[in-house]
């Protein structure tokens, strides 16, 4: 754990049946998710490890019943885990008491769902405002903060909205701005999308893009869709059955699957627009002539690729060269192998 860690979970386990804290000390170790099924319970995170830095968004995405949205339940302790530790800025919340737990979700954490969860009497302005009430904010200061990030929103001009007379987009804005009013240093969204036709949800994609560059929140987003994870993550997490099969960056996942359910969860993806030069790029290779951007995709480079003669391609960031980058590599990943 570093001190720019936020979360930092260790071996969670959440099981559900039957006293699950005395099946788990006496269950036999290397127990997997269908034997700890047949004994009578289900595994919703199998020993999980995982660390999120500050400022980072990481993806966790998984079919149903993955355990995605169970893990993310337990970092904010909706649901008690049945053994290992989560630690929020170094605090181990299964030790707070009820009341620090509240001042915890209420001080430090944002959550949005996929059901949008408005109040439907209440304008846009009272939902937006309705957590400040209730942590007893004075009615001009949460009015003047509500009206800032409904503005942050897009919302500008709907404050006396009511849910009905707003699109789905607009009324996930509306929770997003909720979320966002209590000002969270974490915030967790569970498919806060999934419910939106593709035209809105790129859109709200963007949108979403747009307020991290500008809020800077160390985020945990739920999502099934590996093109939406693909978009916005630092890092992405797949779960199956309970359990992490890998967590890394994006380029990292469709480059070097750890295990065969990965390779066949990214199997299907166009590897030249998820993987970067700065990626492919090796410090021990200079090469010569004009330098590629290390943040452009091997897409981007597609047709310098195919026409740039030179067998190393120097990359470089923020105008200083990292590496160079073998163009016949490069080629693999935009053309495929064999």
């Amino acid at each position: 754990m570093t001190a720019d860690t936020v979360i930092s979970c260790k071996n969670v386990w959440k099981v559900f049946g039957n006293n699950p804290e005395a099946y788990l000390k006496q269950m036999p170790k290397g127990h997997s998710f269908d034997e700890i099924r047949a004994d009578g319970y289900i595994a919703g995170v199998k020993d999980v490890s995982i660390e999120v830095t500050r400022g980072e968004m990481l993806v966790i995405m998984g079919l149903s019943g993955s355990g995605k949205s169970t893990l993310v339940r337990c970092f904010s302790r909706l649901h008690d885990i049945t053994g290992g530790t989560i630690e929020v800025e170094g605090q181990d919340i299964m030790s707070l008491s009820e009341r620090e737990l509240i001042e915890l979700r209420r001080n430090k954490m944002g959550m949005v769902f996929q059901s949008f969860g408005l109040l439907p009497h209440r304008t846009v302005l009272d939902n937006v405002a309705f957590p400040l009430e209730m942590r007893g904010q004075d009615k001009h200061e949460r009015r003047a903060r509500a009206l800032e990030v409904i503005k942050l929103v897009g919302l500008e001009g709907r404050e006396e909205y009511f849910p009905r007379e707003l699109s789905g987009g607009q009324q996930q804005r509306v929770g997003i701005a909720r979320s966002l009013a209590i000002e969270p240093d974490i915030w967790f969204l569970d498919e806060p999308f999934s419910a939106l036709d593709p035209l809105i949800r790129r859109e709200m994609q963007d949108e979403f893009l747009r307020l991290q560059e500008l809020l800077g929140k160390t985020i945990v987003f739920i999502t099934h869709d590996f093109d939406e994870a693909l978009r916005l993550a630092d890092r992405i997490a797949i779960m199956k059955d309970g359990a992490v099969e890998q967590c890394d960056t994006p380029d990292q996942i469709v480059l070097n699957p750890a295990t065969e359910y990965v390779r066949k969860f990214t199997e299907e993806i166009d590897k030249a627009r998820v993987v970067h030069a700065g990626v492919l790029a090796d410090a021990s290779l200079k090469g010569s002539g004009a330098a590629v951007d290390a943040g452009a995709s091997v897409q981007d480079l597609a047709r310098l690729l195919v026409q740039d003669k030179r067998k190393i391609i120097p990359v470089e960031a923020g105008g200083k060269l990292v590496g160079g980058m073998e163009r016949a590599g490069a080629l693999e990943v935009l053309l495929g192998s064999d």
